[in-house]
Formats: structure tokens, C-alpha cells, sequence
């Protein structure tokens, strides 16, 4: 389990892939987030980002001490409706830290304030409640529920709907620094 840390956010670099396979592979439930399974799967991950700065707005979250990749929020964006897809994603080891909940409410803020997105949505399954709790602290609004949307080892699983307008009010949270 590795100690506390701070974070930071930073946009995503070629020299990240390491990473990203370690944190893939911190978890069995990774493989939702992309299957993602070595370096090369996490350099196509990476070069789909950067070949796509307009559409994939990723920010990685980082240690603030050391600069490594421990997890990404991604907003895949649709500028002709001004709205955009949010997910997010964080190395197992540190799980459970409110991190990711920080992260997400910076990321949302950044996307509805500055970028000049007017809605943000996320879905996560009914069987991962932490993820609803990020979406939550980060000022996501729960908007329904799809039934039976993913099959997972042969059981069909419910996934919760979120959603957050520009005209929301912000989050109470610890603001989260951005970097270069």
C-alpha cells in the first residue's frame, strides 16, 4: 500500500505507458476502464489521446512528488452539442484516499468553466458504489439508471447515469494544482 501523497494534474506524456500498464494491471476491475494488458496496448492508449487533443481532453493525475502517473480523468468531448463523456480511472494501491474524487471535481470544473463544455456525463455499474461516490464529490448528479447495460462473466449489470450542467453549483472539495 504506498503512503499518503499528494497529486497534481498534468497532461498525459508518450513516456507514461509504464505506468498505465502497471496501473491496468493493479486490478482485476482495470480491464473496464480498457483492455489494456502491456506496454504496447498502453502506448495505443496513449497515442489515441495525443492524436486527438480536440476530442480526448485527458489530464493524468499525478504524484505531486514525483511527477508519476497514478491515474487519468478523460472526457471524451462532442463540441457540436457542447457536451462531453467523463471517466476516470486510479491505480489500486491508492484507492480509498479521496484522490480521485478531487481529481474529478478539478477536471469537471476545468471542462464546464474554462473549456467551454456545457454538460458532463458518466456512467458507472450499480455493483461499484466507490464510483458513485467520486461522481458525487465531484458535483455529479444521479439522473437514472440503466438496466441490465453491461454483461460481465455472464450476468447482466446495472449501470447508474450522472450528470453535471456548467450551471451547477461547484463541489466542496481540495483544490487540485494543474501542471504544465
Amino acid at each position: 500500500m504506498a503512503m499518503n501523497v499528494d497529486i497534481a494534474l498534468r497532461p498525459v506524456r508518450e513516456g507514461d505507458a509504464a505506468a498505465i500498464a502497471a496501473a491496468f494491471a493493479s486490478h482485476p476491475d482495470m480491464i473496464r476502464q480498457g483492455n489494456i494488458t502491456d506496454l504496447a496496448g498502453a502506448r495505443r492508449y496513449i497515442a489515441r489521446i495525443l492524436e486527438a487533443p480536440d476530442s480526448q481532453l485527458a489530464w493524468v493525475i499525478a504524484r505531486d512528488d514525483s511527477d508519476e502517473l497514478i491515474g487519468m480523468v478523460r472526457i471524451d468531448a462532442d463540441w457540436d452539442e457542447k457536451n462531453g463523456w467523463f471517466s476516470y480511472w486510479l491505480h489500486h494501491d491508492y484507492w480509498g484516499r479521496g484522490m480521485m474524487s478531487r481529481a474529478a471535481a478539478a477536471v469537471a470544473d476545468w471542462a464546464l468553466r474554462e473549456c467551454g463544455l456545457e454538460r458532463l456525463e458518466l456512467g458507472h455499474r450499480v455493483n461499484n458504489p466507490a464510483s458513485g461516490g467520486v461522481a458525487r464529490a465531484a458535483g455529479f448528479l444521479k439522473e437514472g439508471t440503466e438496466r441490465g447495460k453491461f454483461l460481465i462473466n455472464g450476468q447482466r449489470i446495472d449501470v447508474d447515469l450522472y450528470g453535471r450542467l456548467a450551471s451547477d453549483p461547484l463541489p466542496h472539495y481540495r483544490p487540485v494544482p494543474f501542471r504544465g
